[in-house]
């Protein structure tokens, strides 16, 4: 499981003969959780490093620590910030009050003008090291100038050389702060962190310089020990580079440190490959390394006194829990715990990976369904139309100007249209040639044959090249449709594969099992297909309850109470005979839900609609409602209107964000036929974690939101689908509130009043006017005040949708399960 809001342990079993070590263990355990709260949560951590590093050094003058210190703790815990300038201040005062004086001077000056520049920033986290090295060097450069009352080169040197140790400190800060004081992260530590994490640990001990316990060096020891600990958790390469660090940092805080480096690094070699000898392994390496370099020159200090601070550091490390190491171990990169922390991620990966190609594999099926399926219009009206035009360019350039047009045309319209369609006919099929008998009865008839001959044949040929392209994007259609399919076909059995797998969640299955049952309530079968906060799925086989309930009157609230979130039931499937089982699923609630109704009419009464009218659940906790009106009515604009809502239905259920799911949908409609045939799109997307809106209006007329006596109009400029390939989609942005009512329209119910000259005033008006606020009443009000309107004629396609936005209250409080014990 990798990340939940609930974790869970094992029940209680039996008190017997380990109830003293269950005792002991419940004991450290309190212990360690009462540690965690005081230095984690509450903040108290950041007092005592703010002491340590208020007192560091850096070649026995410079202290350019405090500053970054604090900056990054206000950046990144503001509400502790206080805390760690206590602490700085007086470990600042253990050196001098001067140095204290000038800490809390320069901190307040940071306050003040980072405050002010606040406004202008764009992006605080890049500008704080900048602001910290800035306003440090200023602040040396007044303090040395204060001091000696002039300025050498050597006063401008060093304050260059703070400054620029500031604004690197500011940015390790940064990276390691977070690691100190978030007391449960999930997320697996990178290289940057971990050498940010050393540096800043290694900072945090030069503080302990100068102190001493029995003659034994505090520095010494503590360096000693955290190499240890990250040599037996990683081995030799993080062991050595955390004594190199660690033994540079303490080199320059004091140059007597500079043998220590070489102890440290060689400790940390040896550590790392002896590591499998457990800790043992790992003080042996420590052990050997000091009596080498001990040995090797004394380095200030004598061998006896350097072998009782390795063994102090050994005794440290040896009381260091297993349990503190393993949870360490998580983070850094090539131990085994860490491998494993990475398959769980992986998993997860995998089951997201497989959901979404899924999706994407149906957005591909239903794109290859829009472009194999064949045009409304049946062959012969087809036919028909085509000849049509091909006569009237014909009679064009020959009839128009003839002075027997009104003879053949006017009298004898039958006859000339049923000679000339033969001709058309012949020379098609003839190579441009006419039957005798054919021409010899047609120059009877008409005094420009030849004429009429010539210009056949010229329009022939385009007819022909037509025909032919026609044919051609028909097959590339037909070659486009099949390869989308296979496309489909490849990424749906890909996530097949990939889900044959489920994350292994058994142990909390049967926890949760074990509750239910202690309840007295039975359940057959547990799977937990995730625990995610706000993105619970839990499916489960209910014996049937003969329609009592349980599921949602029970078995959700005490879900509810066990993973800390309302729990609802999502779907339901009742056995179909009493000694069957229920098949549940159980998801996390949203916050709002959206009740619709909707109320549509064809023009003249027809039963075939130009509008289509779709809302759409998705999940990721939105609701969408979309309206399209193809272009004209019947058959066709029915077509073109649905097959938008499809297709846009199936791009926003992978995952795209709504303004390229437009686009696309733009793209293939242009591209997937050569006749101009339009459709307009009124698209709103509701969040329901927290009834933000956005409205997206392709061509389509206004909405309006009422809230209470006041009605709010929604607008967008947009062209309609498919008139051009490339264009902009603005959206409208709307905040809603719980009882708001939203409601969408074609234009044929926005622009159906006769006789009114403003719509939207109408509009706001029949609005205003309503008592009720029941989505389906309002709608079929709504559509039959419009068709009152114009004397019970229906001459558009008429559609109206209207949305209401309302809380989600569960039906029942969470049901305490005290058997299943959590861990805090």
């Amino acid at each position: 499981m990798e990340k939940t809001n609930a974790s869970f342990i094992e029940p209680v079993g039996k008190v017997n003969l380990h109830s003293s070590k269950w005792a002991l263990g419940s004991g450290l355990g309190k212990f360690h959780a009462l540690l965690e709260s005081f230095f984690i949560k509450k903040g108290y951590l950041l007092l005592f490093v703010g002491f340590l590093l208020g007192r560091a050094l850096i070649l026995a003058k410079l202290t350019p620590f405090c500053l970054p210190f604090f900056a990054s703790v206000y950046l990144v815990r503001r509400e502790r910030a206080p805390l760690a300038l206590i602490g700085l201040v007086v470990g600042a005062a253990t050196l001098s009050l001067a140095n204290a004086a000038f800490t809390f001077t320069i901190t307040v000056w940071f306050l003040v003008i980072f405050r002010i520049s606040q406004k202008w920033l764009t992006n605080e986290l890049r500008a704080l090291p900048f602001f910290v090295g800035i306003i440090l060097g200023i602040g040396k450069l007044g303090e040395a100038f204060i001091l000696s009352q002039q300025l050498v080169l050597y006063d401008l040197m060093m304050v260059g050389v703070q400054a620029c140790l500031a604004f690197i400190l500011t940015l390790i800060f940064l990276q390691s702060i977070p690691l100190l004081t978030l007391n449960k992260r999930r997320q697996l530590l990178k290289t940057e962190e971990i050498v940010c994490l050393i540096i800043m640990l290694a900072s945090i001990m030069t503080g302990t310089i100068g102190w001493q316990v029995y003659d034994l060096s505090i520095e010494h020891i503590m360096s000693r020990y955290l190499v240890l600990v990250f040599a037996f958790i990683a081995g030799a390469t993080v062991g050595s580079t955390v004594g190199v660090v660690t033994g540079l940092i303490f080199s320059l805080a004091s140059v007597s440190s500079f043998y220590h480096m070489s102890l440290l690094a060689f400790s940390g070699v040896l550590g790392g490959l002896l590591k499998e000898g457990k800790k043992i392994g790992v003080s042996i390496g420590l052990f050997i390394a000091t009596l080498l370099i001990g040995m090797y020159g004394e380095g200030g200090g004598s061998l006896l006194k350097t072998v009782l601070e390795s063994t102090a550091a050994v005794c440290l490390f040896l009381l260091t829990p297993q349990a503190l190491t393993s949870r360490l171990a998580k983070y850094i990169p090539g131990t085994p715990e860490y491998t494993a922390e990475q398959q769980k991620y992986m998993r997860k990966m995998r089951d997201v990976t497989a959901q979404r190609v899924s999706q994407f594999s149906g957005v591909f099926h239903a794109l290859s369904k829009s472009f194999s399926k064949m045009e409304v219009i049946p062959d012969e009206a087809e036919n028909d139309r085509e000849m049509d035009y091909f006569m009237s360019h014909v009679t064009e350039k020959t009839c128009q100007t003839c002075f027997k047009k009104e003879q053949c045309w006017a009298k004898n319209f039958n006859t000339t249209y049923a000679y000339m369609e033969e001709i058309i006919h012949e020379m098609d099929q003839n190579d441009g040639t006419v039957s005798t008998k054919l021409s010899r009865d047609w120059e009877k008839l008409c005094t420009r044959s030849k004429k009429v001959y010539e210009t056949i044949g010229q329009q022939l040929t385009f007819f022909q090249a037509n025909q032919k392209l026609k044919k051609q994007v028909q097959e590339s259609r037909k070659l486009v449709a099949d390869q989308l399919l296979g496309v489909s076909e490849v990424m749906d059995n890909f996530a097949k594969e990939i889900q044959r797998e489920r994350e292994n969640h058994h142990k909390q299955e049967e926890q949760i099992i074990e509750a239910m049952q202690g309840f007295g309530i039975h359940i057959e079968q547990v799977e937990i297909y995730s625990l995610d906060p706000g993105n619970v799925d839990i499916e489960m086989s209910v014996p049937f309850c003969n329609g009592h309930g349980e599921c949602e009157k029970l078995i959700a609230p005490m879900l509810s109470d066990i993973l800390e979130e309302t729990i609802v039931v999502n779907k339901e499937e009742c056995a179909t005979y009493p000694n069957g089982f229920c098949h549940v699923t159980f998801r996390s609630s949203k916050a709002f839900t959206v009740e619709t109704g909707t109320a549509h009419a064809a023009k003249d009464g027809g039963l075939v609609s130009g509008d289509s009218y779709s809302t759409i659940e998705l999940g990721l906790g939105k609701y969408a409602i979309a309206i399209s009106d193809g272009m004209g009515n019947g058959e066709r604009a029915h077509y073109e209107s649905n097959e938008t809502l499809m297709l846009l239905q199936k791009i926003l259920q992978s995952g795209i964000e709504e303004r390229t799911a437009i686009k696309s949908i733009n793209s293939i409609l242009s591209l997937r036929t050569t006749d101009e045939i339009f459709s307009t799109l009124d698209l709103a997307m509701i969040d329901l974690k927290n009834a933000s809106a956005k409205f997206l209006k392709i061509g389509s007329t206004p909405s309006f939101i009422k809230r209470g006596k006041k009605i709010i109009k929604i607008q967008a400029s947009n062209l309609p689908i498919g008139i051009l390939q490339e264009f902009e989609v603005d959206v409208v942005s709307e905040q809603l509130k719980a009882g708001d009512l939203l409601v969408m329209m074609s234009d044929g119910v926005f622009e159906g009043p006769n006789h009114v000259e403003n719509y939207d005033l109408w509009m706001k008006r029949k609005l205003l006017e309503l008592e009720t606020d029941d989505p389906q009443e309002i709608a079929d009000l709504i559509l039959e005040e419009v068709i009152r309107s114009k004397s019970d004629i229906i001459d558009d396609d008429m559609t109206v949708t209207v949305a209401k936005i309302k809380h989600n209250t569960p039906k029942w409080a969470s049901i305490p399960v005290y058997n299943l014990k959590r861990q805090a």
